[in-house]
């Protein structure tokens, strides 16, 4: 199994309104992938509880079956289009990590 967890930072420019739309659109948009891409198995989008001491707005935790589900998932047209639409247009820093998870140790 491989972990993907994405931070990202909305852009300064939105308004505090518009930040609110823009998550739960991020939220909606990565978690409706649930069940349409192989290979991923949990995708789950935190946009709730920020603390004021965090660097980022929105976190993206999913797990896929192996790195190759992974790399099929980065240009699944499906991904693609929320990445394109909900995703880039409103952000401006994305951190990312990528690892096995050990399985035995669950």
């Amino acid at each position: 199994m491989v972990k993907h967890i994405i931070l990202w930072r909305l852009r300064e420019n939105l308004a505090a309104g518009e930040k609110e739309r823009v998550k739960q659109e991020i939220k909606s948009g990565l978690e409706g992938l649930a069940g349409r891409i192989p290979g991923l198995v949990d995708i789950k989008v935190n946009v709730d509880g920020r603390l004021d001491s965090s660097d980022a707005d929105v976190m993206l935790d999913s797990t896929f079956t192996d790195e190759a589900a992974l790399r099929a998932y980065a240009v699944h047209p499906e991904h693609v289009a929320v990445a394109d639409g909900k995703v880039r247009p409103y952000t401006c820093l994305r951190t990312c990590l990528d690892y096995e998870i050990d399985e035995t140790a669950l």
